[in-house]
């Protein structure tokens, strides 16, 4: 009896598994229209670097059109893709994936562009922009940029697509960078302003941001100094703090004062020491001077 009953069982699984098949990749007979759900291999898409057998996608087709969401594979089988179909058009939530799995990229897709909110993250997970779009595709509103360990980078307001009002920049230790006025998308460089780490920044690999860098200003005039070029943390600088009083003035590398002289105040502002830095080593302090102060 056990017997007889476990041969049944075995029976139904093989003729639901037989049924299930049967299901998949279906043409409409009498239409020649694709229906139903398909998973497509490369046997049929024969795309460059996928195994014949490997599945390149799969979703759910109705009269030849694709609806609802649709998976894409790498040629290793991890997900590559997730986006939601309408009428055989991306139309909806879409999400990127990196090989190892992290979400690349997700937002709203409409009209062949993003819309609402939308974020990119690095590979390791931590977002590295969030940005909203109005319905025209442009952005609009609050956008920040991240480094990879999480810290703000740059954050501003958009309208219609363009920089508007104070954006600020910030190192990776969170520290301000600086600031940077827009009107219209356009670069106010009278107003612009860059600060000197608080604290030493730890070695890191280079990093592009998303705008050019800002110029280094004189603190008496508040104007572009044009005879320097932008800072980048290495090479020559005078950099001002928030008071736009000299903070370190000399040869920079990675941002950190090798050859030259840190300016110290109290929390008044005053001017206390000026150390004097040789080969990346502090050798003492220089005398304040009327000009200094």
């Amino acid at each position: 009896m056990k017997g007889f009953l476990l041969l049944i069982f075995t029976c139904r699984i093989v003729l639901a598994q037989s049924t299930n098949n049967d299901t998949l990749n279906q043409v409409d007979p009498s239409t020649g229209l694709k229906q139903g759900y398909w998973i497509v291999k490369n046997d049929i898409k024969k795309l460059p670097n996928y195994p014949a057998e490997a599945k390149v996608e799969e979703g759910k087709f109705v009269d030849n059109k694709k609806i609802g969401v649709w998976k894409m594979y790498f040629p290793g089988g991890s997900i590559k893709s997730e986006i939601m179909y309408t009428e055989n058009r991306p139309k909806g939530y879409a999400k990127m994936y990196y090989e190892n799995g992290k979400i690349q990229e997700e937002g709203i897709w409409e009209n062949n562009r993003w819309v609402g909110d939308y974020k990119s993250y690095y590979e390791n997970g931590q977002a590295f922009y969030v940005f909203k779009y109005n319905s025209s595709g442009k952005r609009e509103g609050k956008q920040q940029y991240f480094h990879d360990n999480g810290q703000v980078m740059m954050e501003g307001e958009m309208k219609d697509g363009k920089e508007a009002g104070v954006w600020e920049e910030h190192y990776e230790n969170g520290d301000l960078r600086a600031k940077k006025v827009f009107n219209e998308g356009a670069l106010d460089a009278t107003n612009t302003e860059v600060y000197a780490p608080k604290q030493l920044l730890p070695p890191k690999k280079e990093e592009t941001l998303p705008t050019g860098p800002a110029k280094v200003i004189d603190s008496k005039t508040e104007k572009v100094n044009d005879a320097q070029p932008p800072f980048n943390g290495d090479g020559f600088a005078k950099l001002f703090n928030m008071n736009k009083q000299i903070s370190k003035e000399g040869e920079f590398k990675r941002y950190r004062l090798i050859n030259g002289k840190d300016y110290i105040y109290n929390k008044d502002g005053i001017l206390e020491k000026i150390a004097v830095y040789k080969d990346g080593r502090y050798v003492g302090e220089a005398p304040i001077e009327s000009k200094d102060k």
